[in-house]
C-alpha cells in the first residue's frame, strides 16, 4: 500500500542549479531523487514546494514522495542523510493525506535576505555584500508599502509561465541581526525572482536613488524593467512554508 509522506530538508545552495531538476546543471531535487530511489529500491519522484534558483538556499523546504510505508521513519531519515551530500540535509519525513501537495497546499511561504555592510570572508556565500552605507530605517519604511499591493508584476522575472502575479504579502521588513542586516518576507505564493528583484529595488531606496512615491510608481506601472536590478542569489532563503493541520495524518 502506498503511502504519501512529506519531507522537510535543508541545503545549502552554492553547489546546486537550483532546487527543480535542470537538463545541463546539478540540482538538489535530483540528489534527493536518486537518493530516495536508491534507499527505497525503486524509482522514485519527488514534488518541490517550489523552486528555488541557482545559488538559492533553504533552511526548510517541503517535498512530497510516494512509497510503501516506511515502518521507522527516524532510522530511514538517517539512512537518507547518509547516502545524501553534506550540503543537503533531511530534518523528519511525515505521513500526509493522499491528495496531500507539497506546493498547492501551502498557505504561506517566508523568505529571508541577508545582507552585510563590508566584507566578511564567513559571509562569501551567505550573504549579498553591499558597501555603500544604506539608510535601512528609510527601506523598511518603504517595504511597508508592500502590503498595500496584490500585482507584482514589476518584481516578476519576464516571459514566465503564470497565470496571474498577485500575491498576497502579509509582512516585510528589515531588522539588524548581529553584524547583518535581514530582510524578511512572507505571502502566500511568490513569483520567480521576486525577492531579490524587490531587494535589489529597496536598496535603491537605501541609497537614496528611490523614495517612496518612486516605489509605489514601479509597483503600480506593472513593468519589471522599471524595478531595481536582482540582488545576488547567494543572499536569499527560504526559511518557512506553512501548511494546514488538515493534511496531515
Amino acid at each position: 500500500m502506498q503511502q504519501r509522506y512529506f519531507i522537510r530538508l535543508a541545503y545549502n545552495g552554492t553547489n546546486y542549479h537550483g532546487w527543480q531538476i535542470q537538463l545541463n546543471g546539478i540540482s538538489v531535487q535530483a540528489k534527493l531523487q536518486d537518493a530516495l530511489s536508491k534507499l527505497l529500491g525503486t524509482p522514485t519522484e519527488v514534488m518541490g514546494a517550489g523552486r528555488t534558483d541557482t545559488g538559492v538556499h533553504a533552511q526548510m523546504m517541503v517535498a512530497h514522495f510516494d512509497a510503501e510505508l516506511i515502518k521507522n521513519p527516524e532510522f530511514f531519515v538517517r539512512k537518507l542523510n547518509g547516502i545524501l551530500p553534506n550540503d543537503i540535509v533531511i530534518h523528519n519525513i511525515r505521513p500526509v493525506r493522499p491528495d496531500a501537495h507539497a506546493r498547492f497546499d501551502a498557505i504561506s511561504r517566508t523568505y529571508e535576505y541577508w545582507l552585510t555592510n563590508g566584507k566578511n570572508p564567513f559571509y562569501i556565500h551567505a550573504a549579498a555584500r553591499v558597501d555603500s552605507p544604506l539608510d535601512f530605517e528609510a527601506m523598511n519604511r518603504t517595504a511597508a508599502l508592500l502590503l498595500e499591493y496584490i500585482d507584482f508584476t514589476s518584481f516578476s522575472k519576464l516571459h514566465t509561465n503564470v497565470k496571474t502575479n498577485d500575491c498576497i504579502v502579509s509582512q516585510a521588513y528589515w531588522e539588524k541581526r548581529g553584524d547583518k542586516w535581514v530582510f524578511t518576507i512572507t505571502a502566500n505564493r511568490f513569483l520567480r525572482n521576486m525577492v531579490r528583484a524587490i531587494v535589489g529595488t529597496l536598496i535603491l531606496v537605501g541609497r537614496g536613488q528611490l523614495n517612496d512615491e518612486g516605489f509605489r510608481a514601479i509597483i503600480e506601472a506593472k513593468d519589471r524593467c522599471l524595478a531595481g536590478s536582482s540582488a545576488f542569489a547567494h543572499g536569499l532563503y527560504l526559511v518557512d512554508i506553512v501548511y494546514p493541520d488538515t493534511i496531515f495524518e
